[in-house]
């Protein structure tokens, strides 16, 4: 099965050349001072050359939007102690309005690199609709976000979904939830530990979701350095992730885990040249939720809350609903609910960001 990808004469699926993506995710960000918009869009430009002179076939960055992703209560995600989570959302969506995502894509169409990047709420998928995204990637934290895949599937474009910090009933589940949608879906084996030892990464988690799905299935990587990559590619990954930047000592949340311009050029080459790896070390043909993982879950998965203030009696409609970090602390119905509240009628009012519950609803 091979996916197309619009606007591009690429495709992805076995066969298919390795698509090699460069996440710059946030890593325009460099300081703990904030800077002027301009400061980030000249980073990231300088990011999106470098990535594509070290052979990188598109870039990916992420999109937020604070006002339907991330509650304002105090958490730290254990794998940036440099701001609670509320602050760092707002500081990225602050830092890219809409016209430096306009500017971005234009300068990726003009360097001949395919630009894409992870919305982390429907809000911010409305954004990059804006500006003409040719495909979608989900981040592990929303494999069960029905509501932001509910919206992104009905664009008609490729998804391309992590499945970090996930056990296999919920990856079965959002995969179910999109075949039903798209045909059009790449599955990533992830493992969300920041850096992950490569002892723990189970690289033959690939070929288990291969036969598991049926679908094309890559690989985010979260390690450092590159043979984990060399044998992803060896058990058929059809799609590389690995983090980018130009120093692991800047300031922000995924530095650490980056590659430098130098380190992704020799992987690029390695995968080009078919290198080979032994695979005996590299797992089981399983998926686990790993240990690790654990502490990530409550801060990154959602509830459903009000998106704006419903009187009694209101029907829920998609636009009435926002699906919200932090779970541990919402208190709504898990945002994989989403179908099941949709129609249903509450009994008293809410405000907005009240979370939806089971006791709210009539029906």
């Amino acid at each position: 099965m091979k996916i197309n990808i619009p606007n591009f004469n690429r495709s992805i699926g076995p066969g298919e050349a390795v698509l090699v993506v460069a996440e710059i995710g946030k890593n325009f960000i460099q300081t703990k001072e904030p800077q002027a918009v301009e400061t980030y869009l000249k980073n990231a430009k300088e990011l999106v050359r470098a990535a594509k002179e070290a052979g990188a076939d598109a870039v990916k960055f992420q999109t937020h939007n604070a006002e339907d992703e991330q509650l304002d209560v105090n958490v730290i995600s254990p794998h940036f102690k440099g701001s609670d989570r509320y602050h760092w959302v707002k500081r990225n969506d602050e830092a890219t309005p809409l016209g430096f995502w306009q500017q971005l894509k234009a300068y990726c169409d003009n360097l001949g690199i395919i630009f894409f990047s992870t919305p982390m709420s429907r809000g911010a998928a409305q954004k990059l609709e804006k500006i003409g995204v040719p495909i979608w990637k989900v981040g592990s934290g929303d494999l069960l976000d029905f509501l932001l895949l509910d919206y992104i599937a009905a664009s008609g474009k490729p998804i391309i979904m992590s499945a970090g910090m996930s056990t296999i009933e919920e990856v079965d589940k959002s995969v179910e939830f999109l075949k039903k949608r798209t045909n059009d879906l790449v599955l990533l084996h992830c493992v969300s530990r920041y850096p992950c030892p490569p002892e723990d990464l189970n690289i033959k988690t690939i070929t288990y979701f291969q036969k598991r799905y049926n679908i094309p299935v890559g690989f985010s990587d979260h390690s450092l350095g590159y043979d984990s990559v060399l044998a992803a590619v060896e058990l058929g990954a059809v799609l590389i992730e690995k983090h980018f930047s130009f120093n692991r000592d800047f300031w922000g949340s995924d530095h650490k885990v980056s590659m430098l311009p130098d380190e992704f050029t020799k992987m690029v080459d390695g995968i080009r040249a078919g290198t080979r790896v032994d695979l005996a070390t590299y797992g089981e043909e399983i998926k686990i939720l790993q240990e690790g993982e654990e502490p990530f879950r409550p801060l990154f998965r959602k509830s459903l809350m009000a998106a704006r203030d419903l009187p009694a009696g209101t029907i829920l409609a998609p636009d009435m609903i926002y699906a919200m970090r932090p779970q541990q602390y919402a208190g709504g119905l898990a945002s994989e609910e989403y179908e099941n509240i949709l129609g249903k009628k509450i009994k008293s009012s809410l405000k907005k960001y009240d979370p939806i519950t089971k006791s709210i609803l009539i029906g």
